[in-house]
């Protein structure tokens, strides 16, 4: 049985980061609301493709979710 590099990861490198900036996260929470909206968009087309009703409507609940708390944050952002 070989290994294939396991181990421990290395330790953080001392630089901090700014708050939010996350790795491999980009933009504001407003970004991430649209991305996920659209992701569970494409990925409910696939499950209604594949007859996977659950998911269909799992994905579609989780679409209004994000296009409810984007309204929220931009009522919020106005007042």
């Amino acid at each position: 049985m070989s290994s294939t590099g396991g181990g421990r990861k290395p330790g953080p490198s001392g630089r901090r980061r700014p708050a939010g900036d996350e790795p491999g996260g980009k933009g504001d929470p407003d970004d991430a609301l649209v991305l996920i909206a659209a992701a569970a968009t494409e990925l409910a087309k696939l499950a209604q493709r594949h007859k996977f009703e659950v998911l269909d409507h799992l994905l579609a609940m989780t679409r209004l979710e994000a296009d409810e708390q984007l309204r929220a944050r931009s009522r919020r952002k106005l007042s």
